[in-house]
């Protein structure tokens, strides 16, 4: 194992190469990441980056949007086949086709979605900054694209009426109500963080509703030393790193995503050997879809660690 991070370091000098990696990578991965991050964290660094290659531990969405914020950059995902169900929940074609029984109607697109999607899109938001996003739309009509708990969710946190799209997070969505009851019955004292990707009778349990990234600096800056987390396993790792004098516990023990979970240490290091594996978004759809990815990213950084 050592012998292989010592590869990739050494690669990575050679090729002026950067590793971003989700909260939701394998710990080996996490360990060797330049850049962790949530999927907001990740759009702004991918951004502005100086490196001349990305390869970016995630799934493919992910690495799709680093293609289409870095045009001039090589971006390679060392596990070409992690994908998103949800991502593939939604079509370009589907999506045209609402849009036409809405005209006016402005599309805000979650960017777990593919390039496609987000072309047909007028603006961009992830889970740090859904809430926000929206509240800056004023009383237009609202798609909301595709995911129906955080839709849902905003729609609480902003009172206005959307047009949900019906996609889910199936590893989010293995997360049930009793699950959480059982948790807080077994550790009493802890607090409840949800990601909005969970069904709304999970939400309704939770102490906070947050971001991945929300999640870690919460446990970090709040006075609790027992946490109850719903969203993706990977997670635990870096807020067990990050906070060792303090305890998170599993809401359930189905929270693995299994697509991120595929990209391995091997995989980064023959990615870098051989440059394969390289995410490409072509014209028109790149430049389309980073219309909506740059008005996201105009939207000022969320000035709590909520979804506001």
């Amino acid at each position: 194992m050592d012998t292989i991070v010592k590869k990739i370091i050494e690669l990575k000098k050679q090729r002026n190469a950067i590793i971003l990696a989700h909260n939701y990578q394998p710990e080996e991965i996490q360990d060797i990441a330049d850049f962790l991050g949530d999927s907001l964290d990740l759009s702004r660094k991918a951004a502005r980056i100086s490196e001349d290659v990305i390869v970016f531990c995630g799934v493919h969405f992910m690495a799709e949007t680093a293609a289409i914020l870095a045009p001039g950059k090589t971006v390679l995902l060392p596990a070409p086949d992690a994908g998103c169900p949800m991502a593939d929940m939604a079509t370009a074609d589907s999506l045209r086709t609402l849009k036409a029984q809405h005209p006016g109607a402005v599309v805000v697109t979650y960017v777990n979605s593919t390039a496609e999607v987000k072309a047909e899109s007028d603006i961009c938001c992830t889970s740090a900054n859904a809430v926000q996003v929206v509240k800056s739309l004023g009383e237009k009509e609202i798609i909301f694209v595709p995911d129906r708990n955080l839709g849902a969710y905003v729609e609480a946190q902003t009172g206005k009426k959307m047009i949900l799209w019906n996609g889910y997070c199936p590893t989010h969505a293995r997360i049930l109500p009793e699950h959480v009851r059982q948790a807080k019955t077994e550790h009493p004292n802890a607090k409840v963080l949800v990601h909005p990707e969970c069904n709304p009778d999970v939400i309704a349990l939770a102490d906070k509703v947050l971001s991945t990234t929300g999640m870690i600096k919460f446990a970090h800056i709040d006075i609790a030393d027992e946490f109850i987390i719903a969203t993706e396993s990977g997670i635990l790792y870096r807020m067990k790193k990050e906070n060792p004098a303090k305890r998170f516990y599993e809401a359930s023990a189905n929270m693995l995503c299994p697509n991120m979970k595929k990209n391995t240490l091997e995989k980064v290091l023959t990615t870098l050997q051989t440059m394969k594996n390289r995410i490409v978004v072509e014209e028109p759809t790149r430049s389309n879809a980073m219309l909506a990815i740059e008005r996201m990213l105009a939207i000022p950084n969320p000035l709590t660690l909520f979804l506001c």
